[in-house]
């Protein structure tokens, strides 16, 4: 048997190749599927089967542009209500090609129509090697229960726990757990960094199995869930029909300075994917910064939404060309260009810059010392509640899309994350709602921690 796991980190997303006697299937595909025909090639096989868990609300699945390449065929859980040509499979459907048997599992929770895979390489063993999760069961985590228009969380929480212990939890202690995410995603709440699990360590080690009351399950799994971004549901009905091949999209057009510098005054949106170091130096007045060495991703369909049409600012064409594939793995396909020439052009043409304020977590705590400024925190309500500079308002950068934080716009304020990537895009935000005096804590609080500097645990409160 071949197996090999894709990770993509700036999504936080997994997806398999599985292969045997010439013949493989690939598992909850990126939107770029160039990869898993590269790596079929390398190993002699021929891609027959694309499987997908569920309808993804993260990103963009390459199911049906990888289909159309190879001829091979899609399947997918009979609730999905996909209208693309596909199988529809039930609890116990099974595919087999070489040596390979894979069963579907039906277990619905994170959404009505999800199924796990169980894997099974008889070459070696008839037991089960292993199970593909998709977003049933992560490491350390379940996956969330409000991605449903049919279904309240309430509904789908309880239908995950009958999942979780009627499915999964009845498989041997040695079956090896591959999810379709990892740290950082917003499909759950709080995974472990880890790539793969074994089903007997999330039995013992795993938070929400431990909850074995159902009604304690379902209460506690709708309690408290992060911000559900509005691209989520718009991502899954795109997933539903089957995007557009990537190599249909439009090329980006280039604009001048001086043109952009126009529709900026009408009102469009300039998205500088530079390093945050870079952006705070020097950068086009109003743009939004979103670094590439980031979730830039999923911060970019968050902030901006998948309608929205943005500039891009680069550093260099590969730049251009990463932001513009990123994108479009989360749908955002309409960007209306990218500034010729970047910032340097911008400054030849004669325009102004503008810049960051940036400061130590040591300047922090001097300033703090004499009242001011203002301390604003981003992250999310986990971390926050790990420890939390005493005195900070707390408002997570994924709400900022409903409402911006309630402080005060005349006075100095402080934002800090955890390492200062999303802190930078807060800045951007708050600048561009009016806030006068705006600064980046550069390191955030893993900074703070590191300098030895006290903070506090207690409960958010929201500003």
């Amino acid at each position: 048997m071949y197996f090999e796991q894709f990770y993509l980190g700036c999504l936080a997303h997994a997806s398999y190749l599985l292969g045997s006697e010439g013949e493989a299937a690939v598992v909850d595909p990126q939107r770029d599927v160039d990869l898993y025909l590269r790596a079929a090639d390398e190993h002699g096989l021929k891609i027959r089967h694309i499987l997908e868990t569920h309808l993804h609300a993260d990103f963009v699945s390459g199911h049906k542009e990888l289909a159309a390449r190879t001829g091979a065929k899609i399947y997918i859980g009979s609730q999905a209500g996909a209208t693309f040509a596909h199988v529809d499979v039930h609890d116990g459907f099974e595919l087999r090609f070489g040596q390979l048997r894979i069963r579907i599992l039906e277990t619905p929770g994170h959404t009505p129509e999800s199924t796990c895979l169980l894997v099974t390489d008889e070459e070696k063993s008839p037991r089960p090697w292993a199970v593909l999760t998709g977003d049933t069961l992560f490491l350390g985590d379940v996956g969330r229960p409000d991605l449903s228009k049919t279904h309240t969380p309430e509904q789908l929480a309880g239908l995950l726990y009958d999942s979780l212990h009627n499915q999964l939890m009845k498989l041997p202690d040695d079956v090896l757990v591959y999810p379709a995410h990892g740290a950082g995603s917003l499909c759950g709440r709080n995974m472990r960094a880890e790539r793969s699990s074994t089903i007997g360590t999330e039995r013992l080690t795993n938070y929400a199995l431990q909850i074995r009351n159902r009604n304690e399950f379902v209460k506690q799994m709708t309690a408290n869930l992060p911000a559900r971004p509005d691209y989520f549901l718009q991502d899954a009905e795109i997933n539903r029909e089957g995007a557009p091949a990537l190599a249909d999209l439009p090329e980006l057009r280039a604009i001048a300075a001086a043109e952009l510098r126009r529709m900026l005054d009408d009102g469009a949106v300039a998205l500088d994917v530079r390093p945050g170091s870079d952006f705070a130096a020097e950068h086009v007045p109003g743009s939004i910064n979103i670094a590439l060495s980031g979730q830039f991703a999923s911060w970019a369909g968050t902030v901006l939404g998948l309608s929205s049409r943005p500039i891009l600012i680069a550093g260099s064409a590969e730049q251009l060309t990463e932001a513009r594939l990123r994108l479009a793995r989360v749908g955002i396909e309409a960007a209306r260009g990218f500034l010729e020439g970047g910032v340097p052009a911008w400054k030849q043409a004669g325009f102004p810059v503008a810049e960051l304020l940036q400061i130590s977590v040591q300047q922090l705590s001097e300033r703090m010392q004499a009242r001011a400024p203002q301390v604003l925190d981003v992250r999310r309500e986990p971390e926050w509640q790990a420890g939390h500079i005493e005195g900070a308002s707390w408002w997570p950068l994924d709400r900022f899309h409903a409402a911006l934080p309630g402080i005060d716009k005349d006075s100095p304020v402080a934002v800090h994350c955890k390492s200062g990537y999303r802190s930078v895009i807060a800045c951007c935000l708050l600048r561009r709602a009016g806030f006068q005096n705006v600064m980046n804590v550069s390191g955030g609080f893993d900074a703070w921690q590191q300098a030895q500097l006290p903070f506090v645990t207690e409960a958010p409160v929201q500003v």
